[in-house]
């Protein structure tokens, strides 16, 4: 990235355009992906090629990675590793996280 991008505010992130269920791109930078996911799949999700960190802008809900589930709220950061299985469960109507990806596919 060439310059610095201007901040992008919970508000903004949820006006971005969304499928539902489906995280919308916020910036990319080489191997890193900022993403941004209103209401995130409630369930499994499929295992992702990369290493990824949420961090939970607003609500509540469980966060499943493998057989270890966790309540989770705004300000948590969550990891996952590549390819493990892992999903949010019983998110509240405002649930909402930022997503990033880094690093190379594994």
């Amino acid at each position: 990235m060439d310059r610095t991008p201007p901040p992008v505010s919970l508000a903004a992130a949820l006006a971005l355009p969304r499928t539902p269920g489906r995280s919308s791109e916020v910036f990319v930078d080489g191997d890193l992906e900022v993403r941004f996911a209103a209401r995130p799949t409630n369930g499994p999700q499929v295992p992702h090629q990369r290493d990824e960190l949420y961090f939970v802008a607003s609500g509540s809900g469980h966060y499943r990675v493998e057989e270890t589930v966790t309540a989770v709220g705004p300000g948590d950061v969550l990891f996952c590793a590549a390819h493990a299985p892992h999903g949010f469960e019983d998110i509240s109507e405002d649930f909402s996280v930022w997503v990033l990806f880094y690093g190379q596919q594994k």
